[in-house]
C-alpha cells in the first residue's frame, strides 16, 4: 500500500519509557520529521500522548484516537517506533486493523517491517510486537521487585501503610504507638471470634477513629487483617 496523501504523526512517552529507551519527544519528532521527507511528503501534525503508558488501550489514548481520527485513504501514520503505539500486541493489533480498514499505513522511522506487507514484513511486526509486550512485562517485573526490596529495608514505598510512619530520615518507616495500639486491638477482638462490623462497632463505641479520624468500617478492617497475614506469611 503506497503513501499517496496526508502524513499524520504520532509520539507517546511515559516516564518508565523514556528514562529506559531516552527516546523522548523531542527525538521522536526528529525521528518522524526525516521519516516523511524520506517518503517524499509534509507533516500534517504530529499528535501526542505525553505520560500516557504502552499498555493501555485504545480509549485511553486520547492522542492516537484524534490521529487515527484525522487518517484517510492513502494516509500515512509516522512513529518513531511500533512500540509507540503500544506495549500489548492485541491492542497494537486492533490499532493497526483500524488504519487499514480506513486505507492508511503505519510507517516506522526505523523500519521495522512497515516498508511493505509483504509476508515477511508482517512476520518482523509481528515479532516486534510481541517484543514490545514483553519487554513491558520485563518493566514491570523489575519494578515490582525493586519496590519489594525496598519495603524489606524498611523503605517507604509509595503510600505509607496503617501503623507506620515516616522516620525522620525521611525514607525510612517506623511504628507510629497509638495506631500500632490499634492494631493489637484489632488483632485481639477478631482472635475472640468477633465479626468485622462488630468490631467496628466496638472500636466506635470507644471513640476510637481511623487515621482520618473517621468511623471505622469493616472494609477497612479487613484490609487491615488481609494486609498483616500478608506481611507475616
Amino acid at each position: 500500500m503506497a503513501v499517496s496523501g496526508r502524513v499524520i504523526g504520532y509520539r507517546r512517552v511515559s516516564t518508565q519509557d523514556q528514562a529506559d529507551s531516552g527516546l523522548g519527544l523531542e527525538a521522536q519528532q526528529t525521528a518522524i520529521e526525516s521519516a516523511a521527507e524520506r517518503l517524499g511528503l509534509s507533516l500534517v501534525q504530529t499528535f501526542t500522548d505525553a505520560g500516557v503508558s504502552g499498555g493501555l488501550a485504545l480509549e485511553h489514548r486520547p492522542a492516537l484516537l484524534a490521529a487515527l481520527d484525522g487518517l484517510g485513504s492513502g494516509d500515512a501514520l509516522i512513529v518513531a517506533k511500533r512500540d509507540r503505539l503500544g506495549r500489548d500486541v492485541l491492542h497494537v493489533s486492533m490499532i493497526q486493523r483500524l488504519i487499514e480498514r480506513k486505507g492508511a499505513r503505519v510507517v516506522s522511522a526505523a523500519g521495522e517491517g512497515t516498508e511493505d506487507d509483504g509476508p515477511t514484513s508482517i512476520l518482523m511486526r509481528q515479532i516486534i510486537d510481541a517484543f514490545a509486550e514483553y519487554e513491558r512485562a520485563i518493566i514491570r517485573a523489575r519494578t515490582r521487585a525493586a519496590m519489594a526490596a525496598a519495603k524489606k529495608r524498611g523503605q517507604r514505598v509509595g503510600w505509607i501503610p496503617f501503623g507506620k510512619r515516616l522516620s525522620g530520615d525521611g525514607v525510612h518507616l517506623e511504628d507510629e504507638p497509638e495506631q500500632q495500639a490499634m492494631l493489637h486491638e484489632i488483632h485481639r477482638l477478631r482472635n475472640r471470634g468477633l465479626a468485622l462490623i462488630t468490631i467496628c462497632d466496638e472500636l466506635n463505641a470507644r471513640g476510637l477513629r481511623n487515621r482520618q479520624g473517621r468511623l471505622w468500617k469493616p472494609s477497612f478492617i479487613g484490609q487491615l487483617l488481609d494486609r498483616h497475614r500478608a506481611e507475616v506469611a
